[in-house]
């Protein structure tokens, strides 16, 4: 009988790429995580409305909300604290490693306009300038999402707009470049969410509840606005009635249109340029692959935000045209037509 003498390798932590062998020790150190600290930073921002109490504002996309791992700074927070002349505010996330670990997981994948109802959300004194990383911050949008996010500057516009999303009754609409265009073109969407068990930094739609103890129930209703290209893409208007991590997004997916650009759900050059050219006149297909390839993230954009503002009780809206990298793509869906308008007779 043969026996082989097992050895043990030293793999130091830098050799990224070493496959790992049954014996091997790994040599590696975690650092511990530095205490986030949002600073005033004169970041522009477009202001929609703004009073004493709440401030309506315009995200650019590629703006994260507020500060987190992997994003100390540059944040709407950091620009927001620099508008209002509050001074810095801190949290050690030390002291909260689970839900530290789900929001830098979320803000590298985009954390969709979900309500914060943890601790740091909370306002602990009379105005927004508190211990709070997230001051004010009520809901939040993907990095990648434009349009209209709402901030409290109290600690009672806070708690009042918060129970509005708890409720459901906030109006929210959305628009949205999809690969395709959905059958029907009109309907409602009510399938669970809950975090992709084979890619933490995704979500999933899950059809049937039970099937997942972590899913939570989201409603989204969605109608056509317009076709484009021949039926290769389409403009979708979006109604949520609840507000889950990357809600749209994920069921965007489960409908078999995944967003432009939302390479993390499917919406990936190769599988919108596969909807796109069969749809469309083969002298398009050289400026279709530049305009896909330079779509730089999910064609997404909060459209429309309504609310019964805490101190007035008055029910208001807002709207707001999408980004222009948004526009760009929609304007040269439009302009180019289907293969039987463009063949010679």
């Amino acid at each position: 009988m043969n026996h082989k003498k097992m050895t043990s390798r030293l793999i130091p932590s830098f050799w990224v790429s070493q496959v790992i062998r049954k014996g091997d020790w790994v040599d590696c150190s975690v650092a511990e995580l530095e205490p986030l600290r949002a600073k005033p930073e004169n970041i522009p921002i477009n202001i929609v409305y703004e009073d004493a109490h709440v401030l309506v504002v315009n995200k650019p996309p590629h703006m994260v909300v507020h500060p987190a791992p992997g994003h100390p700074s540059g944040t709407l927070v950091n620009a927001i604290l620099h508008h209002c002349g509050f001074p810095a505010v801190g949290l050690d996330i030390g002291d909260d490693s689970s839900d530290a670990e789900d929001d830098a997981i979320d803000l590298h994948c985009d954390e969709f306009d979900e309500l914060l109802t943890d601790k740091r959300s909370a306002v602990y004194d009379d105005s927004m300038a508190s211990t709070s990383i997230r001051p004010g911050i009520v809901h939040r949008l993907d990095k990648g999402t434009s349009g209209l996010l709402v901030v409290a500057k109290d600690v009672h516009s806070h708690a009042h707009l918060a129970e509005q999303f708890k409720a459901h009754t906030i109006h929210r609409v959305y628009i949205s470049l999809t690969a395709g265009v959905p059958v029907p073109s009109s309907g409602r969407l009510e399938i669970p969410i809950a975090r992709d068990s084979n890619n933490r930094i995704r979500m999933t739609a899950v059809p049937c509840l039970n099937n997942n103890r972590r899913a939570r129930f989201a409603a989204s209703r969605y109608r056509v606005i317009e076709v484009l290209a021949g039926g290769g893409a389409a403009l979708v208007e979006w109604r949520l009635e609840t507000g889950r991590t990357h809600q749209i997004r994920a069921h965007a997916k489960y409908l078999g249109i995944p967003l432009l650009g939302d390479e993390v759900y499917g919406g990936t050059e190769g599988m919108v340029l596969s909807r796109l050219q069969p749809k469309t006149p083969s002298c398009y297909h050289s400026h279709l692959f530049d305009i896909v390839s330079n779509i730089q993230r999910p064609c997404l954009h909060a459209l429309t935000l309504g609310f019964r503002h805490p101190r007035t009780g008055e029910d208001v809206k807002f709207s707001c045209p999408p980004a222009s990298d948004f526009t760009e793509v929609l304007c040269t869906l439009r302009k180019i037509g289907t293969k039987a308008e463009t063949s010679p007779v």
